[in-house]
């Protein structure tokens, strides 16, 4: 799932502020939001994303995995991102 941004991002070691002109909104992420957010932007699937959480985190890789997923879902909610 490769995703090039057109919305401005600013990133720092807190998180991630993604601004949507179009809706005149801010979506605010934490910085594992943040890690996911980035990881799309860079192409890597969402799979690998998880992982890379799981070993990171010591969390369960299904748990992980259903996490990322549904925070995907609420990015393609947004309009953030598209399928």
């Amino acid at each position: 799932m490769s995703q090039q941004s057109r919305f401005p991002t600013a990133i720092n070691p807190d998180g991630a502020a993604i601004l949507d002109v179009e809706r005149g909104s801010i979506s605010m992420l934490n910085t594992t939001g943040s890690y996911i957010w980035q990881g799309l932007q860079r192409g890597e699937s969402i799979s690998s994303i998880a992982g890379s959480l799981a070993l990171t985190t010591g969390e369960s890789s299904l748990a992980v995995m259903r996490d990322v997923e549904d925070f995907v879902d609420e990015l393609k909610h947004r309009g953030l991102i598209s399928e």
